[in-house]
């Protein structure tokens, strides 16, 4: 099988991984059936976490691991878990990718781990202010389109 990243690309991801500062952990689930993008994006994501040895993947099949899956509040496939590593322990900072993140969600994947790596989120002092105050939890869900 070809590889879905040239050696340009490659080389640009290894260098925004130089800053990468603590393990991450990349929860893939997929399934077996009417999944059309779960090869793709299994390669893709094993080709991402191969160029750092800070990133781990573990792969899962949503419905054989529906346990896991419900942990993780996974019911889309394929879809990524990007948590933090700690020894054995993952930190779930709850961020989820569902689809194949091609495209500009390229980029977007790339900087989740590198978020997630930092263990830091980056907000400023007055947002993390305003988001201390809320008292339940809230669902932030952002879609974008292939085009």
């Amino acid at each position: 099988m070809a590889n879905l990243l040239n050696d340009n690309v490659k080389n640009q991801v290894r260098t925004a991984f130089a800053q990468l500062k603590e393990p991450v952990q990349v929860l893939f689930f997929g399934t077996e059936t009417n999944c059309e993008y779960c090869a793709d994006t299994r390669q893709l994501v094993e080709e991402v976490t191969a160029l750092s040895d800070k990133l781990s993947l573990s792969v899962h099949d949503l419905e054989k691991d529906a346990a896991l899956a419900r942990q993780y509040k996974m019911d889309k496939a394929p879809g990524l878990v990007i948590a933090g590593r700690d020894g054995d322990q993952l930190l779930d900072y709850g961020i989820r990718l569902a689809g194949i993140p091609s495209g500009h969600e390229f980029s977007t994947l790339i900087q989740d781990l590198i978020l997630v790596s930092s263990r830091d989120s980056g907000l400023n002092q007055n947002t993390r202010h305003a988001l201390s105050k809320l008292t339940q939890p809230v669902l932030l869900q952002v879609f974008a389109t292939p085009t």
